[in-house]
């Protein structure tokens, strides 16, 4: 508990350190913005528009901004004091007090959020979930935050990448089995800071939440579309980047493709 109390100040400290560059660097990203694109289609389509949304590691804003653009009330969370300033300053020039509120907490101490009511969607997106070990101390507080009916939609790492265990055919060994191997967790680091993730397979998901909640759906994010961050390769090969997508459409529900991408997203109804 102690380590990963300290795993968590680490990694609050290096998306801090990234919160003023953070939408420089990956606004641009063509790939980026398809996976945001993939995300909120899983949203609209279980969670109306007019929802109470509480969303987990929230960073700098970019959804909870598009969820109160469409409609939705957001409560915002994140332990990043950067982050959360980031999106404050967001809030504030565009007007949207009324429709984001903002906390900073983490997912792990959800029982003394302060907005603390039913909500009808808990949102989570690439893989703030990622970033603690435990995962199942955060699934086990969603009943209690969540109206009957209301839905989770989570994007999280799985164990295993496809395109990252295409990296043995280039010697990169480490990288391509380093989910494979990480039951104790996995050095990551941004400006510097270093911080431990775990990856979790929808199975894990699905164990922990499967008397409360039913499985409505869970689909692989760049399983066939290669990760956002292989620079460039929308923009150099548009008319790939397009097949791949097109792929990835049409078999992102299906076996193996739904749990072996870089993502995956699972939406869940509490029963």
């Amino acid at each position: 508990m102690i380590a990963d109390m300290n795993n968590e100040e680490q990694s609050a400290k290096a998306f801090s350190l990234q919160s003023k560059i953070f939408d420089e660097l990956y606004r641009g990203n063509s790939i980026i913005q398809y996976k945001r694109e993939r995300v909120r289609a899983v949203v609209h389509q279980f969670a109306p528009k007019n929802s109470a949304v509480l969303e987990l590691n929230s960073g700098t804003g970019e959804d909870a901004i598009w969820f109160a653009e469409q409609g939705y009330t957001v409560h915002a969370t994140d332990i990043s004091s950067g982050m959360q300033d980031t999106l404050k300053s967001k809030v504030n020039a565009l007007n949207l007090q009324e429709k984001i509120s903002t906390e900073i907490i983490s997912f792990t101490d959800l029982e003394h959020l302060k907005e603390r009511k039913e909500y009808d969607l808990i949102f989570s997106n690439f893989a703030g979930l990622n970033c603690t070990g435990e995962l199942d101390k955060v699934l086990h507080s969603f009943s209690s935050l969540l109206k009957t009916k209301g839905i989770a939609v989570l994007v999280i790492l799985p164990k295993f990448c496809l395109w990252e265990f295409l990296l043995i055919f280039k010697g990169k060994f480490k990288t391509a089995f380093r989910r494979l191997f990480s039951s104790k967790g996995v050095s990551a680091h941004i400006e510097g800071t270093y911080f431990r993730c775990w990856y979790y397979n929808p199975s894990f998901v699905i164990k922990h939440l499967q008397s409360q909640f039913t499985v409505l759906r869970v689909e692989g994010l760049c399983t066939i579309v290669p990760p956002s961050y292989i620079e460039g390769f929308a923009e150099k090969r548009p008319g790939l980047f397009s097949f791949l997508k097109a792929k990835e459409n049409k078999w992102k529900s299906n076996w193996p493709w739904k749990s072996t991408g870089d993502y995956y997203i699972i939406a869940l109804e509490k029963k």
